[in-house]
């Protein structure tokens, strides 16, 4: 009787690992179990492999099979891979065709083939008629607003020195606008310039708008001894900017009260820190209050 001990992580894994290599089935041996092993602390520390005997019942193991065994098991390799053999090219149908004898055929068959009516060929579709493609017409650009003159105001006035500069500012910028003046019950001067539909005197969140207006502001306030508040606005803007901004305080405030945490808001102009400071002022929850320095100085909301 021949006799392989072999090792594994596991009883069941030695088995199998003795099995394949003496390549016979578990009827054809009989197990013994030398030591069950142990995983060890947490699988990394002390653990020992398990370690079993195979007793083959007959003698069908040789010592070449012995040699083979104690050299896996000592260091474990692998056994070497055959190279696939390259498959044989298949070969082309006209290579077939040429290569297989022909076939006689008997004379009833060749009697039947003649009598046998000639197969009829399909009428071929008529081709489907293409559809001429349709010119697109060339996109005529859009005709320019007309630019509606508005009425000149006293040039002596704040409201006419804020129209007279403007008017020239911007027809030096290349930015034909309709320039409208008036003054409200405080004696603030409001400009409204219409015509500008690319938001040219707009700019990136309203900051060419606000220079315009800062030096529109020293223009009317030069030399004088009070000072007036100019506002500048166009196509609308400061109408949808503050509408904006309080649809923000409110979803900020939202989130403040939701989170329990202060939620600072990116750095604003003090007219826009008004819009916000105004939109929250009545609110239950929060309260508001400006900090850091200009041009950086912000908004934060705050719980109660």
């Amino acid at each position: 009787m021949k006799e392989y001990e072999v090792t594994g992580r596991t009883i069941e894994e030695a088995i199998s690992q003795g099995l394949e290599q003496l390549g016979v089935s578990i009827s054809d041996v009989t197990v013994d179990v030398v030591e069950e092993g142990s995983k060890g602390l947490f699988g990394l520390f002390g653990s020992r492999p398990a370690k079993i005997r195979l007793t083959l019942k007959g003698d069908e193991a040789t010592d070449e099979d012995m040699a083979h065994l104690i050299l896996a098991d000592a260091m474990k390799e692998e056994a070497p891979k055959q190279k696939k053999q390259p498959a044989p090219k298949a070969e082309k149908p006209e290579a077939r065709k040429a290569k297989a004898p022909k076939q006689e055929k008997a004379p009833q068959e060749e009697k039947a083939e003649e009598e046998a009516p000639a197969p009829q060929e399909k009428p071929e579709k008529p081709a489907r008629a293409r559809k001429p493609r349709e010119k697109k017409e060339p996109k005529v650009p859009a005709e320019p607003r007309e630019i509606v003159p508005a009425e000149q105001a006293d040039r002596e006035t704040a409201a006419g020195k804020a129209q007279e500069f403007l008017q020239n500012l911007t027809q030096l910028m290349g930015v034909p606008v309709s320039v409208a003046v008036n003054t409200d019950e405080e004696g603030n001067v409001r400009v409204n310039m219409e015509g500008d539909t690319l938001g040219i005197l707009i700019g990136r969140r309203g900051e060419t708008l606000d220079a315009l207006q800062y030096l529109t502001s020293l223009q009317v306030n030069k030399g004088q001894s009070s000072y007036t508040r100019v506002t500048l606005d166009t196509e609308g803007y400061r109408a949808k900017r503050e509408d904006a901004l309080k649809r923000l305080a409110n979803r900020m405030a939202n989130q403040a009260q939701r989170t329990g945490r202060k939620v600072s808001l990116e750095p604003m102009n003090p007219y826009e820190r008004r819009i916000l400071h105004s939109a929250l002022q009545d609110h239950p929850a929060v309260t508001t209050h400006s900090e850091g320095e200009e041009p950086n100085r912000h908004v934060v909301i705050t719980l109660k």
